[in-house]
């Protein structure tokens, strides 16, 4: 058995650097020939998936010497926490377990990081399929209850519904998805003054088997999912967990991992099913929560030339008359904008309020009234210039069905890329007829853009 240590805490050390140290240690201190077994907590997952596809999916999986990947509360899509910053970060408890991380880790882990999108996206089109045909299979654990000890009272992110404090149920899950939606070329060049987006690429990442704990967090000794494990066999609190890990360890084949994706989704709804309900019961008060199903997008808008297209206006209509007014109230958690990457944004949805759901009484006591939800889902942009000799035209996809079973989906992730058309003014290059006697007065400063574009 070994135990791997790794640098995290130096502002130069990017996450790249740790898979491919990852890579030298095995080279230099395991055995040839030999496989193994990793079980990962939080940032490991992204080192250890970053490794698989730098070294193995790109090129030999079969000589790949890892078997089973066991991620415990992974932050493989990142975690809302990491755009705090390194101070802030230091002094909460429910980081992980209290190790203040690089700026190049911090990074990788905020939400909609090119390094993180670039990974994810690669999982979901093709490497997972790979992975689980040449024998690797890769496991989540996840909790998504919180330590109500350890809860910043100075930051909610760390009691965050659909979370384990640090990272989202949604982001640590790898059943993703990507959705790519391109502007309508042709209703451009016929003028439209508001043109369609249109779904030109939609890819769900082969199954992987994920499991959500019963009462666990990320960090802590009483709640961590890995802190909270006991070395006493009898210990109750620990059992869950340590079953769950030896049921991945116990997969030998394609065929058995397809019967334990099964099989953890079964029992992961069961897990939130019974777990609806939090009663929280203070000296002189009792606070109820409630664990609905929550639901990740991360929107990255590019223009048709690869640009970043950092100034807009994104809204999300619902119904038959494509108006937001018709979103049910609660569906939204949170936005976070990326601070490296601006045309990146990332929506946090409640799933079950979004699609609707029962009442819920507990004690006699009604928690929450019956909510309506929406059938149908569309998104409205507002780039930004408008006009000018570079400019970008309004778009939209209007409220469907299709839409929104493609973009939300319960505990999971979808990466939406959005392809804008950046419009060129003709004036930008013109020829002007003149003769030499005119040449050296000309003055271009007063040109307008004008109405035609390059498109």
């Amino acid at each position: 058995m070994y135990l791997g240590r790794y640098i995290s805490f130096n502002d130069e050390v990017r996450l790249a650097d740790l898979a491919k140290a990852f890579q030298n240690a095995i080279k230099d201190q395991i055995p040839t020939g030999t496989s193994f077994i990793c079980i990962t907590h939080s940032t490991g997952a992204p080192i250890v998936r970053t490794w698989l596809h730098l070294f193995y999916t790109k090129q030999n999986p079969s000589s790949c010497p890892l078997r089973h990947l066991i991620m415990l509360a992974p932050a493989n899509h990142g975690s809302a926490l990491a755009q705090l910053g390194k101070g802030r970060l230091s002094r909460i408890k429910s980081w992980f377990d209290n190790v203040e991380p690089g700026e190049k880790i911090l990074n990788w882990l905020e939400l909609g990081s090119e390094e993180a999108w670039q990974l994810n996206k690669a999982w979901i089109t093709s490497e997972t399929s790979e992975l689980i045909f040449n024998s690797i299979f890769p496991f989540v654990l996840s909790g998504q209850d919180i330590d109500r000890k350890l809860y910043d009272h100075l930051n909610s992110y760390t009691g965050e519904a659909g979370s384990d404090g640090v990272v989202r149920i949604a982001s640590a899950n790898l059943n993703s998805s990507y959705l790519k939606l391109e502007q309508s070329k042709l209703q451009l060049r016929q003028g439209k003054s508001i043109s369609d987006l249109l779904i030109t690429s939609h890819k769900q990442a082969p199954p992987t088997a994920m499991r959500i704990l019963h009462k666990r967090a990320h960090s802590g000794d009483v709640m961590g999912i890995l802190k909270s494990i006991r070395h006493v066999p009898e210990d109750l609190n620990s059992k869950e967990t340590i079953t769950a890990i030896f049921d991945c360890i116990s997969v030998n084949s394609p065929e058995d991992y397809s019967k334990i994706v099964s099989r953890f989704a079964l029992e992961s709804y069961e897990v939130q099913k019974n777990s609806l309900v939090e009663i929280e019961q203070k000296v002189v008060k009792k606070n109820h929560y409630i664990h609905d199903r929550y639901g990740m997008v991360i929107f990255r808008l590019r223009d048709n030339e690869g640009h970043s297209v950092t100034n807009f206006d994104l809204i999300f209509t619902a119904g038959v008359d494509n108006d937001p007014d018709n979103l049910p109230k609660g569906f939204f958690a949170d936005r976070q904008r990326n601070q490296i990457d601006h045309s990146t944004l990332t929506y946090y949805f409640n799933y079950d309020v979004m699609i609707g759901c029962k009442e819920i009484i507990h004690d006699g006591e009604v928690l929450r009234s019956a909510i309506t939800g929406i059938e149908s889902l569309g998104i409205s942009i507002r780039p930004r210039p408008d006009e000018g000799f570079v400019s970008y035209v309004p778009c939209e996809i209007k409220a469907s069905k299709e839409l929104l079973q493609k973009i939300l989906k319960p505990n999971s992730t979808t990466l939406v890329d959005i392809c804008l058309f950046r419009l060129l003014s003709t004036e930008i290059f013109r020829f002007e007829k003149t003769n030499s006697n005119e040449f050296a007065s000309k003055d271009f400063k007063d040109i307008k853009p004008g109405k035609d574009f390059l498109v």
